[in-house]
């Protein structure tokens, strides 16, 4: 039976196979779909980091990534009976053509027919192989923001953080939205700059004015000294 996948101190003893030169045997679980019950060989561990599916599978003339959760330690002589499983289904089929000849020798056509029935289902159980496809790279994504006004930019490949939210100037975010071709990003953002320039505006006039106030404040002293 497939087990429930590889704890961490199971992906440590592999790594540790690995490097002595052996290829640990695993069997595929329920979350490995059609191909579940059947063994194959690790033959690299790669970074967790970037995928994962980092365990890296022989199964049969393939080699595929997998994670940790799609496959499970192997028990001892699961490789063998696994090879020897196609084989009892053969065997019951023999010994009753013998039986066929002796109750009903007139009658030797079924002989083709019998073994015919139950090679048919075995060919596409063995085909699922071709289906268990490694998953693509987690997604990433770019995030460009406005808030509070400051422009940030973060960045997470799946639910792996790469940049947690940092401050750019607003001439870099202007560059940035300049390489999406929608008009309504344009104007919202251009809709946001007129607005913090208008503030900044503001801002500027009101210390001008108090700068003129403190000067003036400052002339009458002098007068009066």
């Amino acid at each position: 039976m497939a087990g429930q996948g590889l704890s961490t101190e199971e992906v440590a003893g592999i790594r540790e196979a690995l490097a002595a030169g052996r290829k640990p045997k695993v069997v595929f679980t329920a979350s490995a779909g059609q191909i579940v019950g059947q063994v194959g060989q690790v033959v690299a561990l790669t970074d967790p980091e970037v995928s994962e599916e980092f365990v890296v599978v022989r199964f049969g003339r393939d080699e595929l990534p997998f994670s940790p959760t799609d496959v499970a330690v192997a028990p001892r002589g699961a490789g063998r009976r696994a090879a020897a499983e196609p084989k009892p289904a053969e065997e019951p089929a023999e010994p009753a053509e013998p039986e066929f000849v002796l109750d009903s020798p007139p009658v030797p056509a079924p002989r083709p027919a019998e073994p015919a029935r139950p090679a048919e289902p075995a060919k596409p159980a063995r085909r699922p192989v071709k289906a268990a496809r490694p998953k693509g790279p987690a997604g990433l994504t770019v995030t460009l923001a406005y808030a509070e006004g400051e422009w940030t930019v973060a960045a997470q490949q799946g639910t792996k953080v790469l940049a947690k939210p940092y401050v750019v100037k607003p001439a870099e975010a202007l560059r940035m939205v300049g390489l999406v071709d929608v008009p309504g990003v344009h104007e919202a953002v251009e809709q946001i700059l007129a607005a913090e320039r208008a503030e900044a505006e503001r801002h500027a006039e009101k210390l001008r004015a108090e700068l003129a106030e403190v000067e003036a404040r400052l002339a009458e002293l002098r007068e009066a000294g």
